[in-house]
């Protein structure tokens, strides 16, 4: 119990702080092969690119700790680029749909005719789909609407002249977290307090969808049940519940594996509990325009596994497979520790006809991925060998002393015995 608590005396302390864990962050983009005719209302068809691979670290700063028995910290995220474990390079060009532009016109459909007019006359020379290079869909591109969008809105937009779908991914925390340290309560070690100094958000319409559950995402508390576990994502504005699905060994080490419940992106309709995250669609996407600026936006898991098969159908080039879009979670239940993992979600763009927008063409309203990514990581090397040995070899070895010292003290037992009834 001491040794899984958050405090700088504690054998885990390190782990949480500097995770040893090497992360990678795997991007699979969804190229658009006949941008012209879905101009003209054909199906999309998409192909796979990538993975275009890349190195994730973790580090902790402005760790404080309070007197409530909690504790505040920052978690930066850098990533670099991985060529070996690449399919292609930041170099290569791919399609795809151009995202400010196409989200933009969807947010107008129901705007007066004015802000139509000043949209088809800012993006007069821009094209709903564009050739752009994997670098600048990641990191950014210069996009001259978003200067007109900041300049007419100021402050609307959190980035500046570019745009890239992970230009805030990049050397960037993903909030401030303040957790419990489980110092006087071992269950409650690493729950969320508080995020950015918030209870609940507020993006959703309702209380229980708003509300911060479970841990950062990093680690459990001990002596988990093979039930359900929660974390909340800032990634995906919301508290996350995934359920155990079997017991296994990672590498020698005990663990649940906790995978996501077909209800997690349900609509309110299929999943009643969802209805707060709602305006829904299909069951199986959930719409996050809430938390990202009203763009019509929708997150996914890949290829819209475990979704209506009506979002499958809608395009060619999606084939789901629980082995390959499957997230999961592989935990030691003893300390709560994460050995395996892979976290997969998809990135959507709704589009559409948008009466008054030129560049839309006659382009059908379809939920269109663009991509779609895996965090992973296991635990390995040192690391590896060290929980192996503390918490899987010395029990063991343990365990099966105490039986021989059970096994040699029943003789004893019996002598001792006849030894008392001969002295009688």
């Amino acid at each position: 119990l001491q040794n899984v608590r958050i405090d700088p005396s504690s054998i885990s302390f390190q782990m949480w702080k500097d995770i040893p864990v090497p992360f990678y962050l795997s991007v699979h983009f969804f190229e658009v092969l006949n941008p012209k005719e879905v101009l003209q209302g054909a199906k999309p068809v998409l192909s796979q690119r990538g993975p275009y691979v890349y190195r994730e670290y973790r580090t902790k700063t402005n760790i404080t700790f309070h007197d409530n028995d909690t504790v505040s910290f920052l978690e930066y995220r850098n990533l670099f680029f991985q060529p070996d474990l690449s399919n292609g390079t930041e170099g290569d060009y791919i399609v795809v749909p151009n995202i400010v532009m196409l989200g933009a016109a969807v947010m107008v459909e129901n705007r007066s005719n004015l802000a139509k007019f000043l949209l088809n006359l800012a993006t007069m020379k821009q094209e709903a789909f564009m050739n752009r290079t994997v670098g600048e869909i990641m990191w950014g591109y210069e996009d001259p609407l978003i200067g007109i969008i900041s300049s007419l809105a100021p402050g609307l937009l959190p980035f500046k002249g570019k745009f890239g779908l992970f230009a805030d991914f990049n050397d960037s925390n993903s909030g401030l977290f303040t957790v419990n340290t489980g110092m006087k309560d071992i269950s409650q070690v690493h729950m969320v307090d508080s995020w950015n100094g918030l209870k609940k958000v507020n993006y959703w319409r309702s209380s229980q969808c708003n509300m911060i559950n479970g841990t950062s995402g990093e680690m459990w508390p001990p002596f988990m049940s093979p039930t359900s576990l929660e974390f909340y994502s800032p990634d995906a504005c919301r508290s996350m519940t995934l359920v155990y699905e079997q017991s296994g060994k990672f590498q020698g080490v005990p663990t649940y594996r906790f995978v996501a419940p077909k209800t997690l992106f349900a609509n309110g309709t299929d999943y009643p509990p969802n209805e707060g995250f709602c305006p829904c669609m299909q069951s199986g996407i959930q719409n996050v325009s809430t938390c990202r600026f009203n763009a019509p936006m929708f997150i996914s898991h890949p290829h819209f596994y475990n979704a209506d098969p009506s979002l499958v159908d809608a395009v060619e080039g999606l084939h789901p497979s629980k082995e390959q879009h499957g997230l999961f979670l592989d935990v030691h239940p003893m300390t709560g520790i994460p050995m395996n993992c892979s976290i997969k979600l998809q990135l959507n763009l709704y589009i559409k006809h948008v009466l008054g927008i030129t560049q839309t063409g006659k382009i059908k309203p379809v939920v269109l991925p663009l991509l779609w990514f895996a965090e992973s990581g296991s635990i390995e090397g040192s690391v590896l060998k060290q929980f192996y040995t503390n918490l899987v070899l010395l029990p063991s070895l343990l365990d099966y002393v105490q039986y021989i010292f059970l096994g040699l003290s029943v003789p004893l037992i019996i002598s001792a015995a006849v030894l008392m009834a001969m002295s009688k």
